[in-house]
């Protein structure tokens, strides 16, 4: 008898195949949906942190210890003697996960152009590097980058409206400068960029490094942080740890060493959040789903009810009659989730490939201090995948154990005697 039950449940499913049909299309939407919408969350979670982090932090930071949370401008990297700056990238870059890494200097100061003034962040940067880091750079919409060396200077939208100022235009920059003096120096502006956020677009203004470094008397040498990039988000804390130890014998060992999940930690808290909601998701749709699997059971197991008296009366055992009522459960929910998988990956691998835009819709918008672009990004929730293809065939058993018990229970002479 060993496998007859699988046998016979795999049997009892073609005796209503509508019904069988019907159960096992509904377990398949639900696989559908369960695993669609945990691929559109992460990917809203993705989007997040890649354009919370990307546009102008970086996954990893590395400053003095004493830089946070004041930002003294006199608090940089290796002190007052300063750093070997490409050997710091270069240590820095030298842990696989990190893809790349730019040096930055910042300075508070004023940008004028005699008939309006603007406060902001100076932020100096390398040219060549910044855009491998974040993508400020990238949002450039008039005008080019500053090119290394000259003196010019790259300003956020709503600063350019409010000093009425363009590309080709000359400003002043005044910031305080590291040794006490008042720094100001003539710039021209070379592009203006547009990221939607307004602190960025307003409150910051982006210049070759070795010219902030000039404006406020800061060595070649000094700088406030090294900013870098992580392919998989989710590896800087492992990176930071790597970094940090790597650097703990160097001329930068009075330094922190601080993931995006340190200094944003409400987007990790979001990514917990809509973690607990996809498990959520299961049990309501499952949840709901029992009871579609558990009236095919009870009506499958109702119309052969005879065949179960019969089956007793010769000696079967209630065992057996249980196994195969499970059986059969089990061989619809994998019915159901082939043809789950044969709708979802496609689906999910075309979403992916073209994810739909809706810009049309309406515009990016800001969540936990990212930009959301309105695209329907996803990610293959490969965890989900086999969760919930579990998740069903706990839910076809499930649903399974109640109509087993009553068939095992068939008293055989008043059910073959048709009472």
């Amino acid at each position: 008898m060993k496998g007859a039950w699988w046998r016979i449940g795999w049997r009892n499913l073609g005796r209503n195949r509508r019904r069988t049909l019907i159960t096992a299309i509904g377990l398949a939407l639900g696989y559908l949906a369960v695993v669609v919408m945990a691929g559109l969350s992460r990917g809203l979670v993705s989007e997040m942190i890649d354009n919370g982090t990307g546009m102008l932090t970086g996954q990893l930071q590395v400053f003095a210890e004493e830089y946070l949370p004041d930002r003294g401008i006199y608090e940089t990297i290796g002190g007052r003697e300063g750093v070997d700056v490409e050997a710091l990238v270069a240590q820095v870059e030298a842990d696989p996960n990190v893809a790349a890494s730019a040096p930055r200097v910042y300075a508070g100061g004023l940008v004028s152009t005699g008939r309006a003034t603007a406060a902001g962040v100076i932020l100096g940067v390398d040219p060549e590097r910044e855009p491998l880091v974040s993508r400020l750079l990238s949002h450039i919409d008039e005008g080019r980058a500053p090119t290394p060396g000259h003196y010019e200077i790259v300003i956020g939208r709503e600063m350019a409206r409010q000093l009425n100022a363009g590309p080709g235009d000359e400003v002043v920059v005044v910031a305080p400068g590291a040794d006490g003096s008042l720094g100001n120096d003539l710039f021209i502006v070379s592009g203006i960029f547009t990221t939607t956020i307004t602190e960025l677009d307003l409150g910051h203004a982006v210049a070759p490094l070795e010219v902030v470094q000039e404006l406020v008397a800061l060595a070649p040498g000094r700088i406030h942080e090294i900013a870098a990039r992580v392919d998989d988000p989710w590896a800087a804390d492992a990176a930071a740890a790597a970094v940090s130890t790597a650097m703990g014998g160097g001329d930068a060992s009075e330094v922190a060493v601080r993931p995006w999940t340190e200094f944003r930690p409400e987007m990790v808290e979001y990514a917990r959040l809509v973690s607990s909601m996809e498990w959520m998701l299961i049990v309501f749709v499952f949840g709901m789903a029992i009871w579609g699997v558990a009236n095919t059971m009870l009506m499958s197991s109702y119309e052969r009810r005879r065949e179960f008296a019969v089956m007793l009366a010769l000696g079967g055992s209630p065992g057996f009659i249980v196994r195969s009522v499970l059986a059969e459960a089990l061989v619809l929910g994998v019915v159901a989730l082939a043809a789950g998988l044969a709708v979802t990956l496609p689906i999910l691998a075309w979403w992916k490939a073209a994810p739909p835009d809706m810009s049309w819709v309406y515009g990016g918008f800001t969540m936990a201090g990212g930009l959301m672009r309105p695209i329907l990004r996803v990610e293959w929730p490969t965890s989900m995948i086999f969760i919930t293809a579990g998740a069903m065939f706990v839910t076809a058993l499930a649903a399974a154990l109640y109509p087993a018990y009553r068939s095992a229970r068939v008293p055989p002479a008043d059910t073959l005697a048709g009472r």
